[in-house]
């Protein structure tokens, strides 16, 4: 990556250093000579010997400091001006004017008012206002904008040309059904005559929601390549400032700049930022920077012409926290959910990443997308690259189907840690804990087939794992499936009970999987008797993690978690019954796995179906 940096650049205190001393040193030297005009002072017998020597030219008093101040040639020759003391001298009249010398009660003219005004007040205000200047463009470049005092306000928003975007509808993959509801309005923008012919209007805005990675910036970029407009990108963190009303400036300016290049697109990426729920608590009075910023959005969104073209599309993973007013038809008509793709769309998206990748010939991605359900185009991408990478450490000029799957496994449970060294003992637990998991997953007709088992440590914390890989997606999962699912998850520590006498930590991640598990099927699923089709939890931030809360009594919390424990309780009965009527298996195949420290779900099931 090449860094663009400026050369020369001088930190700030250099200057600050720099103007101080020079400030200084014309305070203690240049001032002073200056406001003096080399006044020197002469004591008064002086005077009258230079006087005597007809030296001097011309006698001033100036009665307001009772000084005589005179005209004299010095020692050079040179005409200066000396001061010195009055003195009672009776004499003093008739001996200036035997030496011919003019004298009056005048302030000489050689000490200039106006000069006097312009070094002491007008120099210095001068010299501090350049410094000024330059602390404060010094700020603005330290702070990334570059800007001077006078271009506080501008939007920056990125005007990218359609050659510059580089990207089309080809590019995106596994997003039909956004790609569907966007090509109507590239549709627009290309063709506005039969829009309009019939009345139509084009939608003012369109919002993408949906989780981090799915490629909502990309579904933008691709509208704006296809549609062959200028393409307007800001994000919402750029409108919140530091000053009042900055942001609604930044606001108006970006409108500007749409409105003289329409048609165009601006997109507005984490619109959350600025478009949050105005509440009359916040700020002083209720209206913040944050709030002013929003309400020009929503003042500028109706003012402007959808007859020009101009279209917002916007990007969010939160939409639950977006200001009603702002999602009302009108502003953003259309909300385009960008979802996580299913196995069709991944085994597209790796096509797409992998374009530009050598393949070998046997190649499967088909079972990489299966092998990588809930992941997201971003991730897929990591996928894909990681691969690659991995076959240059391997000294290969291809990629493999066993470089894919282990990027799948790096990206799930972190790269091997290969300097890790496990005792004995260890390696026996953690090789009978993932058998346990498999053995009981095997054993239940609903359970997803097996089709790895390690015990080798990886830098996520695992000691081991036990990877599962459905043949195709579930959209729905019956509550036999989730039971399934419970008692596969308890068959770690089921099996460490059993052949051992005792349970370690090992289990931690499993416990946690469990409880959130069954906590679900009986607050948000419905799957209890005790509580029937009621909702008792609520979920937050669906695309960020989907945190819960529970929405019901303390009592009613008490009987969740009784009927959490007692579910959990049951599967781990079930795996205990399904390990025990296994038992050989089990030491069988958890010796060959400490022999081999990896496994396919081919060799385990040779294994487990062998009589």
């Amino acid at each position: 990556m090449i860094e663009n940096k400026s050369p020369n650049r001088k930190p700030l205190i250099y200057y600050v250093v720099i103007v101080s001393a020079v400030i200084m040193l014309l305070n203690a030297f240049v001032f002073p000579a200056l406001l003096q005009r080399q006044v020197q002072p002469v004591s008064y017998s002086d005077f009258l010997k230079m006087v005597d020597d007809g030296q001097v030219k011309e006698v001033q008093l100036d009665q307001d400091s009772e000084q005589l101040i005179f005209l004299a040639e010095n020692d050079e020759g040179q005409e200066a001006v000396y001061k010195t003391a009055v003195f009672p001298d009776d004499s003093l009249r008739a001996r200036l004017e035997e030496a011919g010398v003019s004298f009056s009660a005048q302030i000489p003219t050689q000490n200039n008012p106006l000069l006097s005004f312009i070094i002491s007040w007008i120099l210095p205000i001068a010299l501090f206002s350049l410094l000024g200047r330059v602390l404060m463009g010094q700020m603005n470049k330290r702070m990334g904008g570059g800007m001077n005092a006078m271009s506080f306000g501008k939007s920056n928003a990125k005007i990218v040309a359609q050659q510059e975007t580089g990207v089309t509808f080809q590019d995106v993959a596994g997003e039909e059904e956004a790609k569907d509801a966007l090509k109507e309005i590239v549709d627009f923008l290309e063709h506005p005559d039969k829009y309009a012919a019939i009345g139509a209007k084009l939608p003012k805005g369109a919002l993408l929601v949906g989780p981090p990675g799915t490629g909502k910036t990309l579904l933008a970029k691709a509208v704006a390549g296809e549609a062959k407009v200028p393409f307007f990108s800001i994000s919402g963190s750029e409108f919140v400032e530091m000053f009042v009303g900055m942001g609604a400036a930044k606001v108006r300016d970006l409108f500007k700049q749409a409105n003289e290049k329409a048609p165009c697109i601006v997109f507005i990426d984490e619109i959350d930022t600025i478009g949050k729920k105005r509440d009359s608590g916040s700020g002083i009075g209720g209206n913040d920077e944050r709030e002013q910023t929003l309400n020009q959005l929503l003042t500028e969104m109706d003012g402007f012409d959808g007859k020009k073209g101009v279209v917002i599309l916007a990007a969010t993973n939160r939409p639950e926290s977006l200001d009603p007013a702002l999602l009302r038809p009108g502003r953003f008509d259309r909300r385009i959910p960008v979802e996580l793709p299913d196995l069709q769309g991944r085994e597209a998206i790796l096509k797409v990443h992998s374009r530009h990748i050598r393949l070998a010939d046997d190649i499967d991605l088909n079972e990489i997308g299966r092998a990588t359900s809930g992941a997201s185009g971003a991730e897929l991408a990591n996928i894909v690259n990681e691969a690659a990478l991995r076959a240059v450490r391997e000294g290969r000029d291809k990629v493999r189907q066993e470089d894919l799957m282990e990027s799948v496994e790096t990206v799930i449970a972190g790269y091997q840690r290969k300097n890790a060294v496990l005792s004995e003992r260890e390696r026996s637990i953690v090789s009978y804990h993932e058998i346990g998991h498999a053995l009981v997953a095997a054993m239940q007709t609903h359970s997803a087939p097996v089709t790895k088992i390690t015990i080798v440590p990886r830098t996520s914390g695992a000691l081991g794992y036990t990877m599962q890989i459905d043949e195709e997606d579930h959209n729905l999962m019956s509550q036999e499936e989730l039971a399934n699912k419970l008692a596969t998850l308890t068959g770690g520590q089921a099996a460490e009970k059993l052949i051992f006498g005792s349970i370690t930590t090992g289990a931690s991640n499993d416990i946690e999987k469990a409880t959130k598990l069954a906590r679900a099927m009986i607050t948000r699923y419905g799957m209890s008797e005790n509580f029937g089709m009621v909702a008792l939890e609520t979920v937050s931030n669906q695309y960020l993690g989907g945190d819960t809360s529970l929405a019901c009594s303390a009592a009613y919390a008490e009987k969740i978690d009784d009927q959490v424990v007692a579910l959990v309780g049951a599967a781990r009965a079930k795996a205990d019954q399904i390990l025990k009527e296994n038992e050989a298996k089990l030491h069988e195949l958890a010796k060959y796995l400490l022999e081999k420290e990896t496994i396919t779900g081919e060799e385990f099931m040779q294994i487990l179906n062998k009589a």
